[in-house]
């Protein structure tokens, strides 16, 4: 487990912050979880989180991701940027309140590795019983990848 504070690896402050700990990170990966907890900015009357918000869940472990290799090598956390998602699929609505996600992010191989960038590979956002397929691509500082 990482004990730093969330708030200084995440562009992000108070409950726009999504995830509750980074379990692991090192210079190929990232594993963060959540428990879903009602009464959040994008919760569902019930508690539950819509599906769709599982693309910023995603990019909050990213940017923890980001904030992790900042951190390590003793520079300032950058604003980074979601550019985009080729699919994103998911065979429920929501996650119920109380739902426990772990999601894990693998670093790109080849050009983009130079800047940084990360991608989560298919099957990696867990719930028990929940199967997704997501591919989500950011860049640090706002750098386009091509």
């Amino acid at each position: 487990m990482i004990d730093w504070p969330l708030a200084e690896l995440l562009p992000h402050a108070g409950d726009m912050i999504l995830i509750d700990q980074v379990l692991s990170f090192d210079e190929e990966q990232i594993h963060t979880r959540l428990t879903v907890k009602p009464g959040g900015l994008f919760n569902r009357a019930d508690g539950s989180l819509p599906a769709w918000v599982g693309i910023e869940l995603m990019a909050q472990s990213v940017a923890a991701y980001a904030g992790c290799r900042a951190r390590k090598n003793g520079e300032a956390v950058e604003l980074g940027f979601l550019l985009g998602t080729r699919k994103f699929e998911c065979n429920v609505d929501g996650f119920p309140a109380g739902a426990e996600l772990t999601i894990h992010g693998l670093r790109l191989a080849g050009r983009r590795q130079r800047h940084g960038g990360v991608r989560m590979p298919p099957h990696r956002r867990r719930h028990p019983g929940q199967r997704t397929l997501e591919r989500i691509s950011t860049a640090p500082g706002g750098q386009l990848f091509s």
